[in-house]
């Protein structure tokens, strides 16, 4: 039930205990009345209409016109009472409605503020932290929730551009000193009188080097999609697919995986760049965490789904799986950096999506990533 609707219903409910309570003094009250002593007498006239003659205490009933009707005290007590009860609750019932039409408005009114401010959430993102509230009005409780709201969006706005710039200056600071010892190690390994064991050594750093290189990236992947998308545009996600299955192939080859790929045609509005990483990811995890022989299945239907032969995976070490630099303990000696199901889900979310998985039959695992789709339909 939503909170103007909590609100009527308190308010018609306060007026209506209200109405029965006064009600119920006027009824006291009236009961506690005494009427006329010794009675009323009324007389018929040509037009029906009762007409009250006067006081007969002092009058024998013989004495009175034979068309004369006579009340007891206790009768006119009686009618008075239920006249007034009856009336009372019509009344009631017709000032309750309204009640509850003005508790409508009037809470409508009140929550405004509270509407403006959801709104406002409604519209932020990590890369548009310019709205504000901005409320007008007395300084209620209502306008220092507005301040607040609005004075924490400057902080979390200020917090976002450090991070931005920060993400921006390691990009940059990590990956040049990574690319001069990749040149270097090659510029030794190519030298004629390099030695059996220098090639050795060569070849272990060059390894450690493209390890640090992917585990950079990565983790410049994961910052960035943790911020949110900064831009958005019309993505073919079964084109990216596909795509990534053609550049996982020489992999597969390698690895002797098969991959088969199922797609629709599937609209996404999201960054091109981070779908990719997506979609890449799933793929080069489902052929690295295979065995020889074995198979990636890629389905793209309601959602995308990766499922791969492999080692048995335990149902309960599956959440973990999505944690950064966790990895199950038959899997350290891949080639993985521990941050390809993380940059799936990270990136899933800030595509208004989800990512999950769960043990394969038999072993393996099969992911599930949900990106909203468009609607849009291409042409046939």
């Amino acid at each position: 039930m939503k909170l103007r609707t909590r609100l009527t219903a308190w308010y018609a409910g306060v007026f209506l205990i209200a109405g029965v309570a006064l009600i119920g003094l006027n009824y006291w009250l009236l009961a506690e009345w005494t009427p006329l002593a010794g009675g009323v007498a009324t007389r018929a006239i040509p037009a029906q209409t009762p007409e009250v003659a006067s006081r007969f205490s002092t009058l024998e009933a013989a004495q009175l016109p034979a068309d004369t009707l006579v009340f007891t005290a206790d009768q006119v007590k009686a009618d008075a009472m239920n006249t007034v009860l009856w009336q009372s609750v019509i009344a009631l019932l017709v000032a309750a409605v309204i009640a509850v039409w003005l508790g409508w408005v009037v809470a409508g009114r009140v929550l405004a503020p509270l509407h403006s401010i959801t709104t406002t959430a409604h519209r932020l993102e990590a890369e548009r932290l310019d709205q504000r509230i901005e409320l007008d009005g007395p300084p209620d409780e209502l306008k220092e929730l507005a301040d607040t709201f609005d004075g924490m969006l400057d902080r979390l706005a200020s917090s976002f551009d450090s991070q931005k710039r920060f993400v921006a200056n390691a990009s940059h600071e990590l990956r040049t000193p990574l690319a001069v010892q990749r040149t270097l190690i090659e510029v030794a390994l190519a030298a004629p009188d390099a030695s059996d064991e220098v090639r050795r050594l060569g070849a272990h750093l060059l390894d450690t080097n493209e390890r640090s290189e992917k585990l950079i990236d990565g983790l410049l992947v994961l910052a960035r999609s943790d911020r949110g998308l900064a831009t958005r545009e019309p993505v073919w996600l079964d084109e990216v697919v596909e795509d990534e299955a053609e550049s996982c192939a020489a992999l597969a080859d390698e690895k002797k995986v098969t991959i088969e790929v199922r797609t629709r045609r599937y609209l996404v509005d999201g960054d091109p760049v981070l779908l990719a990483q997506l979609v890449g990811n799933l793929l080069r995890n489902a052929v690295l965490y295979n065995v020889p022989g074995g198979s990636v299945t890629v389905e793209l239907d309601q959602e995308l789904v990766v499922t791969n032969t492999g080692p048995t995976v335990p149902a309960q070490a599956v959440p973990g799986l999505f944690e950064p630099f966790r990895r199950l303990r038959d899997r350290t000696g891949t080639a993985g950096s521990g941050l390809g199901l993380s940059i799936v889900q990270s990136v899933a979310r800030a595509h208004q999506g989800s990512a999950k998985a769960r043990p394969n039959g038999g072993g393996g695992l099969v992911v599930h990533v949900r990106v909203p789709e468009t609607g849009v339909r291409q042409a046939s």
